[in-house]
């Protein structure tokens, strides 16, 4: 569909008061799941990215990378096992985690927002003590808890106009590293940062009355709702966790937290500078 120029201009009017609202404020995106694995599509999130960027808002990416780091591990000839949805993580394993996420994945990234007019440095746990962790459980090998974040690094980058990319690998003061869950880093980053909003990209629209019928989708959930949410099933398996991550976000401080789908093209520029929006928003009960 070709767009004539009065509609373009009309869209950019549009878009003005929410270049407004978050001009200078923080947005944590944490990016992962299938929505990585299509280049066409990662391609085209990373140019969403660099324009919000351009525009003023100060973007930080936290990514995974589970498929990426079970390819790896099937090419070694190492299975992967998880328990409740945390990937068992022996220190061979951890090794590769960290090779993968902060390596391969973190830089691919990289390399895609500067292709893009971006700038952009890529960061891990180990960084500036950026991520300082300890093991989550002894059945889960090095599989981490977040013991504390630095910001300071993320806010010297955000401040000289980069895009910070974080991989979701901890470290402790014995040079141990931990692979983490990312949706945890990236509330507990949004949350340090005092961030205006977390948007987390996965492969699926947002929370479903009827998982189902996508016509059921929820645009909107207090952090009082959610335990009832659960209760009825709504919110279930490995739902639950990433919902815990943004009701905890909620409750740091974070203003507003979306799961948007990734898969939809520009997803992210809808959910931030329409009246449209897409996806679930999650809020306290006393903000709009």
């Amino acid at each position: 569909m070709k767009i004539n120029n009065t509609d373009r201009a009309q869209i950019l009017t549009e878009a003005l008061p929410y270049i407004q609202k978050y001009k200078d404020k923080v947005i944590v995106v944490k990016y992962g799941g299938n929505a990585m694995i299509n280049e066409e599509l990662k391609n085209a999130v990373m140019g969403d990215i660099v324009l919000l960027s351009l525009i003023g808002i100060k973007v930080v990416l936290v990514h995974g990378g589970g498929p990426e780091i079970s390819d790896m591990l099937k090419r070694v000839g190492k299975e992967s096992t998880f328990v409740n949805g945390l990937r068992v993580t022996d220190a061979e394993t951890a090794e590769i985690a960290q090779m993968v996420l902060a390596g391969k994945v973190n830089k691919s990234l990289v390399n895609l927002i500067e292709s893009r007019g971006g700038k952009s440095v890529g960061l891990s746990g180990p960084d500036g003590k950026l991520i300082v962790a300890k093991q989550l459980d002894e059945k889960l090998g090095y599989v981490g808890e977040i013991v504390s974040v630095n910001v300071e690094p993320i806010n010297i980058l955000l401040d000289n106009g980069y895009i910070p990319v974080i991989s979701s690998i901890g470290c402790d003061m014995n040079n141990n590293v931990y692979n983490i869950n990312a949706d945890t880093v990236a509330a507990m980053i949004a949350a340090e940062l005092g961030a205006e909003s977390l948007v987390s990209m996965t492969d699926i629209c947002g929370i479903l009355r009827d998982k189902d019928d996508p016509s059921t989708l929820i645009p909107k959930i207090t952090v009082s709702e959610t335990p009832s949410l659960i209760r009825e099933g709504i919110i279930s398996g490995g739902m639950i966790p990433k919902i815990e991550c943004c009701t905890e976000a909620i409750r740091r401080g974070v203003r507003k937290v979306f799961i948007i789908d990734g898969r939809v093209p520009h997803s992210i520029l809808i959910e931030t500078l329409t009246d449209e929006g897409i996806g679930t928003m999650f809020v306290s009960g006393d903000r709009l």
